[in-house]
């Protein structure tokens, strides 16, 4: 509420106002200008070289790239029923749902690889893309209230981001926020550095991660959804869920760009 005797605590909020419509524009601006770039300057396709004007990804390419088809609706896994995986049934995991656009094959694991390890940060603008067409597609046959009202990015140890200088989730979270017209909340923060999950077996990753999460902000009755790259085992995913869950999240879900097959 504003106050009315105090007309600097006013001056300061107009201010606060004032910096946020700044960088909006200053956003809306930059994207107008790269647009114009890119129309100027087509570009060539990130895969096989061809141009593809101002795609990352070409025409041709896109259509070969492996998109998951039908797929347990809770943990992503590919099924092809389009069922709730056994997995699932047994022992349901903290979040109630998954969406992703790709398996995590080639030439999916070189773009994000890519993003993740040489910044090329405008990867993060084709995955955003493609993780927005998605949810957007699984939107159709849900009704409004039950929809994620936020987004939150999965964090990133703040060593291991300072070392990397970004965190791709965050990257990508801030563009579908954006493109859905959803707030983009820093609500989780990293509080165990723990190991790559990469390194670890299947069966060790659970524990790895268990209690590396924890809540920055209260989220009584919120409808979050979670964004990451990758899915692998759900590990990762799930220790963040259940720290959004215990901040008082009525339902989480998983946004993520490509989820990893099971083993052969």
């Amino acid at each position: 509420m504003s106050n009315g005797s105090n007309p600097a605590f006013d001056s300061a909020r107009r201010s606060v106002r004032a910096r946020a419509v700044n960088r909006v524009g200053w956003r809306a601006g930059t994207e107008r200008l790269r647009g114009f770039a890119q129309a100027l300057l087509p570009q060539a396709c990130a895969l096989c070289a061809a141009p593809a004007g101002n795609a990352l990804v070409c025409n041709a390419c896109a259509r070969d790239l492996p998109r998951l088809a039908a797929a347990c609706p809770v943990c992503a896994l590919p099924k092809s029923d389009g069922e709730i995986c056994g997995a699932c049934l047994r022992k349901p995991p903290p979040f109630a749902a998954t969406i992703a656009p790709f398996l995590y094959a080639y030439p999916i694991d070189r773009l994000l690889w890519q993003l993740k390890f040489r910044g090329r940060l405008c990867y993060a603008e084709w995955a955003a893309a493609a993780l927005a067409a998605a949810v957007l597609d699984a939107f159709r046959s849900r009704a409004t209230h039950l929809r994620p009202d936020r987004v939150v990015a999965l964090p990133l140890a703040s060593s291991r981001q300072r070392e990397r200088g970004f965190n791709q989730a965050q990257e990508i979270a801030a563009r579908v926020a954006h493109s859905i017209g959803l707030p983009n909340v820093p609500a989780l923060e990293r509080t165990v550095a723990s190991p790559p999950q990469a390194g670890l077996a299947l069966s060790a990753r659970a524990r790895n991660v268990r209690g590396a999460f924890a809540s920055r902000v209260t989220l009584t009755g919120a409808r979050v959804a979670l964004v990451d790259d990758v899915m692998t085992s759900g590990a990762t995913l799930g220790a963040a869920a259940t720290a959004l869950r215990s901040a008082g999240a009525a339902h989480v879900e998983c946004w993520i760009v490509a989820r990893t097959p099971p083993p052969a």
